[in-house]
């Protein structure tokens, strides 16, 4: 890993620890501002009606931890790509990160919906959005799993001629998360899914020289 790579790396993890900080801290004055600051205004200024802003402290608490979660979030997908790119490229570590930033996404939306309703219908309630977010994106990250699989392992490379999901003597163009794009000899451009090659044998005519 050269130097600048290194760099990235520790750039990148540096942020998580700046974020995960600035969470900490961020939450932690919201907490006090809502259970004594509220209460020290208004003693202050006179003015009782002050008082409504702690009927606003969940929906503040909401928008807060999905602003810094998701910038949390994204850190880490940055930390996996720079740390990724190097050895696999950068197509694949850009597949990684979008998959973690899927699953943080949904971690992210599923963990505060748990903890706004609290105790076992905080759980419930986090489990029922984990399960629909899941099953939303079922499909996608079916397909994402699968083109991951194809660009680590990578049974074939740009360049080659394959058989591939019921296409013949094709010359592979382009491997991407979702589709590995071929060319069939009339010049006709094909999108495969990638869990239909996942699903089926691959038969490797010529390799690109």
């Amino acid at each position: 890993m050269s130097k600048h790579e290194a760099d990235s790396v520790s750039e990148a993890f540096a942020r998580i620890i700046v974020y995960a900080v600035v969470v900490a801290v961020v939450m932690g004055v919201l907490q006090w501002f809502f259970t004594q600051g509220v209460d020290m205004l208004v003693k202050a200024t006179r003015l009782e009606g002050l008082l409504v802003l702690k009927d606003y402290a969940t929906y503040v608490y909401i928008i807060v931890l999905l602003v810094l979660g998701w910038m949390i979030v994204s850190s880490v997908a940055q930390l996996f790509y720079v740390m990724l790119r190097p050895k696999y490229g950068a197509s694949t570590a850009a597949a990684v990160r979008s998959m973690i930033k899927i699953l943080g996404l949904g971690g992210l939306l599923a963990g505060i919906a748990g903890g706004v309703a609290g105790g076992a219908a905080g759980v419930a309630l986090g489990g029922f959005i984990g399960l629909v977010i899941g099953f939303a994106t079922q499909q996608v990250l079916g397909q994402a799993v699968a083109g991951m699989f194809i660009l680590l392992v990578r049974p074939f490379k740009i360049g080659d001629i394959v058989d591939v999901a019921g296409e013949s003597e094709v010359v592979v163009k382009d491997i991407s998360t979702m589709f590995t794009i071929v060319e069939r000899k009339d010049g006709v451009e094909v999108l495969v899914p990638s869990s239909m090659i996942i699903g089926q044998k691959i038969v490797l005519r010529k390799r690109a020289q």
